[in-house]
């Protein structure tokens, strides 16, 4: 059942630090297998991928048919629904417009010892972008975890989709469509992950991989980082919802249940200063459940990981939520603005009553790619950062070079490195 938690009970402290310590992810461990199929792929390239791909997805492929066609993508889009197609379109100039604001200036300048300093903002070359595939696939994650790379610049973009028994979402390639990607192949798994990095005959590697999937393209992503750059590595959806009672308790209990119904793993917490609102929002979860289409998942998610805790006064929650550090924060209560201050550690923090989470998953414009089980300490949504890297540039003078030289030689010879300390001094005619 539910976890109802009371910052005033005893045994408060104790039950907190059961949620912090909780592990929702309970796939099994798949690193051996998943290491035997990176190594497959980068042994034995394409043949291992459609052995892969006709063991896993049921799906014969062949280095011609492993690629989506243009006319596949084509017969895709007429398939759309046009109203859904410019759905896709506002969401896709949504998110552009946000991420483009965030894209960094070059930096560049001369200190007072004339030596000039500065950094350069430069795009990764290619990125590869995994989408989860069959008929449950999501096209806002095609758009989110695209357009940040178009946006940032990558010159080549690719998308890898595991087509199950053939079936590919028509929505999926208009997404890829309207996003820019031409280059798409139908596989999926950590099969993929080892394509993108390593690359086959058909398949050339890409230096950035992006994109959730399940534990066997989680577990791939992280043994292959180091060879490419990767997102992160994303577990089980989450949303903290901090209400008071001035809110309706059927949408609050809605913005929990939108979380829930991604995975059984996944998680809703409420924090409240009203006791008997809590009961409120819980009643609605249970008339709710009763009509969603994907009730099984949300009630086994709400039941299993779910908590409402209840705080003597609202402002008491910022110390609690900057220690959860939920991937979504809905902030539905007078004076969110301010009271969104407070917080430091949260994926992405939704103001008002009248921003639900759901919102950010398809068309506000921010990422929907965020950190979760706690990682918003210390990571970010996805954005073109995560698509850019810098060099930092140095350039002396022979005049700067005398200036700052002689201490570095002093540091150099501090740490025992001869030739690091000759190498400045040789210009110096300090050689000694």
């Amino acid at each position: 059942m539910v976890k109802i938690l009371d910052t005033e009970n005893s045994s408060f402290e104790d039950d907190f630090k059961a949620l912090l310590t909780a592990n929702r992810d309970t796939a099994s461990d798949v690193s051996t297998v998943v290491k035997d199929i990176i190594g497959g792929v980068k042994a034995r390239g394409d043949q291992a991928l459609f052995d892969y791909t006709a063991k896993f997805d049921e799906l014969e492929l062949n280095a011609d048919s492993m690629r989506v066609s243009e006319q596949e993508t084509q017969a895709a889009i007429n398939a759309c629904e046009p109203e859904t197609l410019e759905a896709l379109k506002l969401s896709a100039t949504r998110i552009h417009d946000f991420h483009i604001r965030h894209i960094p200036e070059d930096d560049n300048m001369t200190d007072e010892a004339g030596v000039t300093l500065g950094v350069r903002w430069n795009a990764v070359g290619s990125a590869g972008i995994y989408v989860p595939g069959g008929k449950a696939a999501y096209p806002s994650s095609v758009l989110m975890n695209a357009i940040p790379a178009v946006t940032a610049g990558v010159e080549r973009i690719i998308m890898v989709v595991p087509c199950p028994g053939g079936v590919l979402n028509p929505l999926v390639l208009a997404a890829a469509n309207i996003a820019g990607i031409t280059e798409i192949y139908k596989i999926g798994g950590a099969q993929a992950i080892a394509a993108l990095t390593y690359g086959t005959e058909t398949i050339v590697g890409v230096d950035m991989i992006a994109g959730p999937g399940n534990a066997y393209v989680a577990e791939a992503k992280k043994q292959v980082f180091g060879t490419v750059g990767i997102d992160m590595i994303a577990g089980p959806s989450e949303i903290l919802v901090v209400a008071d009672n001035q809110n309706d308790p059927k949408w609050i209990s809605m913005d929990l249940l939108s979380q829930a119904e991604h995975d059984e793993a996944a998680q809703s917490i409420l924090i409240t200063d009203d006791r008997d609102y809590a009961k409120e929002v819980m009643k609605a979860v249970d008339e709710h459940l009763e009509t969603l289409p994907r009730a099984g998942i949300a009630k086994a998610s709400w039941q299993n990981n779910g908590y409402v805790i209840t705080v003597s006064n609202i402002y008491d929650a910022p110390a609690l939520i900057n220690q959860i550090a939920p991937e979504h924060l809905e902030l539905a209560l007078n004076g969110a603005p301010e009271f969104s201050t407070k917080i430091k550690n949260a994926g992405s923090i939704f103001i008002g009553r009248y921003t639900p989470e759901a919102i950010g998953d398809y068309i506000a414009g921010p990422n929907h790619v965020l950190p979760t089980s706690g990682s918003a300490r210390f990571s970010s949504g996805l954005s073109v950062l995560n698509f850019m890297k810098r060099n930092t540039l140095i350039e002396c003078s022979e005049q700067s070079l005398k200036l700052i030289g002689p201490p570095a030689m002093r540091l150099a010879e501090e740490e025992g490195l001869d030739a690091h300390k000759k190498s400045i001094g040789i210009r110096l005619k300090e050689e000694g």
